[in-house]
């Protein structure tokens, strides 16, 4: 049996009735739980010995808003080759006040928190995710408790995503500037930003202004093989004939 054979029985055997999903992937281990069992299932994974997982190398949110859907538009040709660009409808493609809307039943799931943990002594690797409920204000627990290593990419989630994560000991902004408003890795947060940042040389100082350029979608060209050659081989064979 192999290690990662090894490792899916054991999650099975100890999480099978309670987590959402256990499954490999391309070689990578994925447990996924519930919200309210996270801390409990990550004190689990790093105690007992047939996990042993000590060292938390990553930790990382989601925003699902808007996943499948597609502002390329490559479906109409003309003699001038496919659609270059689009109007951008997708999310963080408008302005702040025109930003998607989505119902609640559409929004269940919205936000999500993904670990990628190591076991040292047992040479495994682990991809732990939950998501966090309420999608208008997500919340999820602290892991400090457990690898002290979270405790930046914790702050960084909450600083680019808005996840806030209960009993965390110092949760604030890591990334971006004082006063910044919104979340810059939210789906609904627009791609030109709120706000110009600039040195200003007569005020010698930074000034905030109105952004001055408007979103594009740009959309490689798309060569499709299945047509590429349809005309030159219709030319052939008339020629042929």
């Amino acid at each position: 049996m192999s290690a990662l054979d090894a490792l899916l029985d054991s999650l099975r055997t100890r999480f099978g009735g309670e987590a959402l999903s256990i499954g490999s992937s391309l070689g990578q281990v994925t447990l996924e739980v519930v919200p309210e069992r996270w801390l409990e299932t990550a004190r689990v994974l790093r105690d007992d010995p047939d996990f042993a997982f000590e060292q938390l190398m990553d930790l990382c949110g989601v925003d699902h808003l808007g996943f499948g859907d597609d502002e390329w538009d490559t479906d109409d040709v003309s003699n001038e080759g496919f659609s270059r660009g689009v109007e951008g409808e997708g999310a963080g493609r408008f302005d702040w006040m025109g930003r998607p809307r989505a119902d609640s039943s559409a929004e269940r799931g919205r936000f999500e928190v993904v670990v990628h943990l190591l076991s040292v002594s047992r040479n495994w690797r682990l991809r732990l995710r939950a998501g966090c409920g309420d999608s208008t204000a997500p919340v999820i627990e602290s892991l400090n408790s457990v690898w002290p290593a979270s405790n930046w990419f914790e702050r960084e989630a909450f600083d680019l995503f808005g996840i806030v994560f209960e009993g965390h000991p110092d949760l604030r902004r890591i990334l971006t500037d004082y006063g910044f408003i919104g979340h810059p890795f939210r789906k609904d947060f627009p791609l030109i930003g709120n706000v110009e940042v600039r040195y200003d040389p007569e005020k010698r100082r930074v000034v905030y202004e109105p952004v001055s350029i408007e979103p594009r979608v740009l959309v490689p060209r798309v060569i499709r093989d299945d047509s590429r050659y349809v005309q030159a081989r219709a030319e052939s064979a008339g020629d042929a004939l």
